[in-house]
């Protein structure tokens, strides 16, 4: 589960990393590397914390995200030049993207444009992830007229399928519709996962405001999502250098400035949340006296699948899985009154595991 994090120059985006994971990446924007910032974050999940209130382990794990803050923009990335090399690779691993959005004014940084407007810089934005798509798409339709004139017969078929649907998201493209927005069937789905394009990836749009524009934050919010009213569009504004200031303080101290300052909820811990959300996933939960743990999967995976995202080995000897929704068991207080009562159920491998479901996998290997 991976998060690429991409943005004009002096956008930002480095910062925001560093909030998000804690991290310490040079933010200059003066500075340049072909090394991607990779860190990861917590998925916040008080669910956690009130299993751990009952059985006391000796670890809580949360559920993780994997970010990663691309290498610098290469010369001319945001001029219509498109995207290559080590950063399209960078970005075509991702599972999303993040896209942060300069808002906040600085004199000392000049925008690359000379002005601040968000609703452009995502429109430049995604005009080079199109790019990068449409060279994509035309270096394949080059591979295929080659293939067509080679085959014979019925092997010509998945040549041509293949063919009239490049074209047809080509089409699309061109008339500036990314690829998550053109109607496509879940097998037309699955054939365009092999070429990782950018502008299939569900995408996370973080408004990065100064310190004194965040009363205005909500009200940004609702302005640009207004403009991208669409599920796999979602947008946060924060402030991303304060952020980071308060991510490098211990999170007692971070939360008396966030009370004096009337923050409200982190606004990173949103973001994290709309990373989870913009993938698909969901958590499920272990519990004992080692360890009370938070698992990510996407939805629909089934009991097995879930086991085998704990050990290989409980995949492979699964029997059964013992699961109680977590409301049930902390009204119970204990696994053993929930046990008396009744309300541990026995599933099979096609259990589909739900959000908040506390599981014990029962094995033989």
């Amino acid at each position: 589960m991976e998060i690429g994090i991409v943005g004009l120059p002096k956008s930002g985006k480095t910062t925001i990393f560093n909030a998000l994971t804690r991290g310490r990446a040079q933010v200059s924007a003066h500075a340049a590397s072909r090394d991607a910032n990779i860190g990861v974050a917590k998925v916040p999940d008080e669910r956690l914390q009130a299993l751990a209130r009952i059985f006391q382990p000796q670890k809580v794990v949360p559920a993780e995200i994997k970010y990663v803050d691309v290498a610098a923009a290469p010369k001319g990335f945001g001029k219509g030049e498109g995207i290559s090399g080590v950063f399209l690779n960078q970005l075509s691993r991702a599972d999303a993207l993040v896209q942060v959005i300069r808002a906040f004014p600085d004199d000392n940084v000049p925008h690359i444009e000379n002005s601040i407007d968000p609703n452009r810089d995502i429109a430049i934005l995604g005009l080079e992830l199109a790019f990068s798509d449409l060279a994509i798409i035309e270096r394949r339709l080059q591979k295929l007229e080659s293939s067509l004139k080679a085959a014979k017969g019925s092997e010509r078929d998945p040549y041509l399928r293949e063919q009239e649907l490049l074209n047809r998201i080509k089409s699309g493209l061109e008339s500036e519709v990314p690829v998550y927005r053109q109607p496509l069937s879940p097998e037309e789905i699955k054939a365009l996962s092999v070429y990782q394009f950018l502008t299939a990836k569900p995408t996370l749009v973080v408004l990065n405001i100064g310190e004194s524009q965040l009363e205005q934050a909500a009200a940004l919010e609702s302005e640009i999502r207004a403009l991208y009213p669409y599920p796999q569009f979602a947008i946060v504004a924060l402030c991303g250098k304060l952020e980071m200031e308060l991510a490098e303080m211990s999170d007692e101290d971070a939360e008396v400035f966030r009370r004096d300052l009337k923050l409200g909820e982190a606004a990173l811990a949103r973001m994290v949340k709309l990373s989870y959300d913009l993938l698909g996933l969901i958590s499920f939960l272990t519990v004992g006296a080692d360890e009370v743990r938070a698992w990510s999967i996407a939805r629909g995976t089934t009991a097995v699948k879930a086991a085998g995202k704990i050990h290989s080995d409980l995949e492979r000897g699964f029997i059964r899985a013992e699961v109680i929704p977590f409301t049930q068991l902390m009204e119970c207080g204990s696994m053993a009154e929930a046990r008396r009562r009744g309300l541990l159920r026995l599933e099979g491998k096609s259990y589909i595991v739900q959000d908040g479901d506390v599981v014990t996998i029962l094995f033989n290997v």
